[in-house]
């Protein structure tokens, strides 16, 4: 049976933890603030006024590793949204198991103050991206973007529900909910990226109203998977390209 699965922003409930960047273990020093909510680095990500290249840290437990297809198709997706003339580099690394099957979100921002070594230095952004063993408290939860450099997938619940027969492709799945949580930290919609048309869904907070955009809402249905396995991963629809044009990106 297919269950109801969620793409998921959290707006402020990391915001006011760790407010030194002290709180993490490896930072060399960098005085960029990674403790601030989703969307407030927009147009740092979006721009080249102050930074013109990103790194992305992907941080993944064993027996998780990320679909390597999935991130090359991220990696595009962002280099298309960003005016980032030096690019956008994404590395892998393993890190310990949580050691624990649910994980909130704060445990979620504590394995990352833990473990993440890339920092924002210069004029190269930094972003931060766990691949968990395990699943959020809320089960049906694929991934999330909750501070405003940082984003989280489950893997244990997209490794459930991809890659077997009559199931979802993992690439395709992968590929879709991480691009969903950047789209969240890149402020869409509504999260830093002003809207320049009207196209946020009311009922369910900052997502697109357009059931074809990336940025759609899809938790409240049970047929992501199954477009999955024929469809193509969903491409942003004109007005959230059109917010990220206004906002500094491409």
């Amino acid at each position: 049976m297919i269950k109801t699965l969620c793409f998921f922003v959290l707006l402020a409930g990391m915001a006011g933890c760790s407010k030194s960047n002290n709180g993490y273990v490896n930072n060399p020093g960098s005085s960029y603030p990674y403790n601030k909510p989703v969307g407030y680095s927009a147009r740092d990500l979006l721009s080249s006024a102050k930074y013109t290249s990103v790194k992305i840290e992907v941080m993944y437990m064993p027996g998780y590793a990320p679909d390597a297809a999935a991130l090359s198709h991220c990696e595009q997706f962002l280099s298309a949204a960003m005016n980032k003339n030096g690019g956008v580099t994404i590395i892998t690394r393993q890190i310990p198991t949580a050691g624990t099957g649910m994980l909130s979100v704060d445990q979620v921002a504590q394995i990352e103050r833990n473990n993440r070594q890339v920092f924002t230095q210069g004029t190269t952004l930094a972003l931060s991206v766990i691949y968990t063993d395990g699943a959020f408290t809320d089960g049906s939860v694929l991934g999330a973007a909750y501070l405003n450099t940082s984003v989280v997938l489950f893997g244990k619940v997209i490794a459930d529900n991809s890659g077997a027969i009559g199931q979802a492709s993992r690439t395709k799945l992968v590929a879709t909910v991480l691009e969903h949580e950047m789209g969240h930290l890149l402020g869409l919609v509504d999260l830093g990226s002003p809207l320049q048309t009207p196209h946020k869904d009311a009922t369910h907070g900052n997502h697109c109203t357009n059931s074809n955009c990336l940025m759609y809402y899809a938790s409240d249905t049970n047929d992501i998977l199954g477009f999955l396995i024929t469809g193509n991963i969903p491409l942003l629809d004109q007005a959230c390209k059109d917010d990220l044009l206004a906002n500094g990106g491409r």
